[in-house]
């Protein structure tokens, strides 16, 4: 049957990527600037702003090059938009000449930028035509190169001085779509075979997770809608398993995970084990989407809308047996998923989040039983927010033992044991974690 919908044209998707490009450089999430984009131009714009994002270090060095004075914010931003895409780190996405011509187009179709359009087209006719001696010109130029804020490549350079360069390199590469298998529903190997039969090409990743070799709707995997899998990393799937191994669960267990949206961890504790379970999110609007997890799965949770730093708001006054502690943080670990993030953040903000973190550990060890566990974890690759917190929490906290510590997985396989022994490339995000006992009074 013949579709009705006209297909959208390229110079409407680089004008809304480039308003995608422009919100972030004013420091609104991707994730938001995407979500305010048309609905029927969504897709193909978050696909184009991804790439976009992936490559704008280098469109922004050519971008000096080829103006000497920087340009009104929107002309600007439609500009490193199209170098994004011309440049693309040697992947093409449209023919050059149509994708400069598309972006001139959009130029003369914004008002607040429509008498720049023959600028533009000056800068990008003149990359076509000089491009190799420009790429040499910015080659010994770190951001260009990465991709990545100096003060980023620097962090990585002393945290990890001989996988920076893996590292970098993974971020910039597209995530894979990892599943977890509920296994109150059914086996790894189970639904493996079912994928199989379905023509979905996957293997298996860790005790519970399905990574598809290709991304599906979720509305096209087998049994999704009847809460049989769902979408989760690798490496956020060991959280639950590493909390709740060889614990105390002869007897009732209170469970609290504290910054719990979107409520994927709290549906693999429930999954894993019978426990009760309180979920806590600080955003109200991030609660709905926990409360919607649990509701696709058939589990049900205490989910409230407070800060789990300020529990005279919200806690009962009964110690817990087992805390989890997903930590707000950089997200330095899921820049793949969130390649905005890079371009978000400051080096400023991670001593802030520093300083959040230890706070949230402090309140937390406080609600939790002598002989309890709390497992800590960050999407973060920086050391400042996995293994020195922890060792500086251990420092101050005499009472606290450290039980199993995986420490930081990084996105490839060679990272001298950091990582889990069946992590093949582009298998798991970035993640740390660390197990801890409160020893007896």
């Amino acid at each position: 049957m013949k579709s009705d919908l006209a297909p959208v044209p390229l110079w409407r998707q680089l004008q809304a990527v480039a308003g995608v490009v422009l919100a972030i450089r004013q420091g609104q999430s991707g994730s938001a600037a995407i979500e305010a984009v048309p609905a029927s131009l969504r897709p193909g714009v978050q696909s184009l702003a991804f790439a976009v994002l992936r490559s704008l270090g280098t469109a922004e060095a050519l971008r000096k090059l080829l103006a000497s004075r920087t340009p009104a914010p929107a002309a600007d931003a439609l500009l490193c938009t199209s170098l994004a895409l011309l440049c693309g780190n040697g992947k093409a996405v449209y023919d050059a000449f149509t994708l400069v011509n598309q972006a001139v187009e959009s130029a003369k179709r914004s008002a607040p930028i429509k008498a720049q359009a023959a600028f533009v087209n000056a800068c990008l006719r003149r990359f076509l035509r000089e491009r190799e001696a420009l790429l040499t010109q910015i080659s010994d130029n770190p951001v260009a190169r990465w991709n990545h804020p100096v003060w980023w490549i620097e962090q990585l350079q002393a945290d990890w001085p001989n996988h920076w360069e893996t590292v970098l390199v993974e971020a910039n590469q597209h995530a894979p779509m990892v599943l977890r298998v509920n296994g109150r529903r059914g086996s790894q190997d189970q639904y493996l075979t079912e994928l199989a039969a379905a023509g979905i090409a996957a293997h298996p990743v860790g005790e519970f997770g399905v990574l598809l070799e290709s991304p599906r709707p979720v509305h096209e995997l087998p049994g999704f809608l009847d809460g049989r899998v769902s979408v989760q990393d690798g490496a956020a799937q060991l959280a639950a398993p590493l909390l709740l191994a060889n614990t105390i669960l002869q007897r009732p267990v209170r469970v609290l995970d504290a910054c719990a949206a979107p409520g994927g961890k709290t549906a693999h504790l429930l999954e894993l084990a019978d426990v009760t379970v309180t979920a806590l999110d600080i955003d109200p609007s991030r609660c709905t989407r926990i409360d919607q997890t649990l509701d696709r799965l058939a589990l049900s949770a205490k989910v409230l809308a407070a800060d789990a730093g300020d529990p005279a708001t919200w806690w009962d006054g009964v110690l817990f047996d087992a805390i989890l502690l997903d930590a707000p943080c950089s997200a330095s670990g899921i820049v793949r998923r969130h390649p905005d993030i890079r371009w978000l953040r400051r080096k400023t903000d991670i001593g802030q989040l520093v300083a959040i973190q230890a706070r949230l550990l402090k309140v937390m060890w406080s609600l939790l039983k002598p002989g309890g566990r709390l497992l800590y974890c960050t999407c973060s690759v920086f050391k400042a927010e996995g293994q020195d917190q922890i060792a500086a929490f251990l420092n101050c906290n005499t009472d606290a033992a450290l039980l199993v510590s995986p420490g930081h997985l990084l996105p490839n396989a060679d990272t001298d044991g950091c990582s889990p022994t069946d992590n093949r490339p582009r298998d798991y995000d970035g993640f740390y974690y660390a197990l801890l006992e409160k020893t007896a009074s």
